[in-house]
């Protein structure tokens, strides 16, 4: 147990020792890929995941973080493509604002389906081709696909980045 872990309230502790600590870490990542966990940035949750289950559970944490983020990706695609762009402008839950969907619309236009992935694998602007690629008609079946590509990039280097960074460190 980690010096941070040992802090934590007991019911805490025994939740993360848990098998629920993959369930609560699955929605985690579904709130996260649906663009509305807005206290923690994206960043943070798989090496905090790492720290707080622990590293060696690097790849269930992973698969979990994949899974669950693009589950929630899938939902706000899901949500685009049958509300449309002025139903989603509308909702005070989708904090993206209409300049911002404008530059992401822009970026869907000039390259196409290729952005989604790419930008689900950098940092600031993970997931903001979502919106995008539900108004354009693009399959759901391709957008699980590119979405979970881009995912598995960018929590796969977040995960090497806090392993190997913290040997290191070490």
């Amino acid at each position: 147990m980690s010096a941070f872990t040992a802090q934590l309230p007991d019911f805490l502790r025994e939740l993360l020792a848990s098998d629920l600590a993959f369930v609560a870490l699955f929605f985690v990542f579904v709130l996260e890929g649906a663009m509305l966990l807005y206290i923690a940035p994206s960043e943070l949750l798989v090496p905090g995941a790492l720290v707080l289950v622990g590293e060696r559970l690097l790849l269930p944490i992973l698969a979990v973080a994949v899974l669950g983020a693009t589950v929630g990706q899938v939902g706000l695609f899901l949500v685009a493509k049958r509300g449309g762009r002025e139903y989603l402008l509308s909702r005070p839950w989708f904090r993206v604002s209409e300049d911002s969907l404008d530059r992401f619309d822009g970026w869907f236009d000039r390259w196409g389906p290729v952005v989604v992935p790419l930008s689900n694998a950098m940092l600031f602007t993970r997931g903001m081709l979502t919106v995008p690629a539900g108004l354009s008609g693009m399959s759901v079946k391709r957008f699980v696909a590119l979405s979970a590509v881009g995912t598995v990039a960018f929590e796969s280097a977040l995960a090497a980045l806090y392993v190997f960074g913290g040997q290191v460190l070490a």
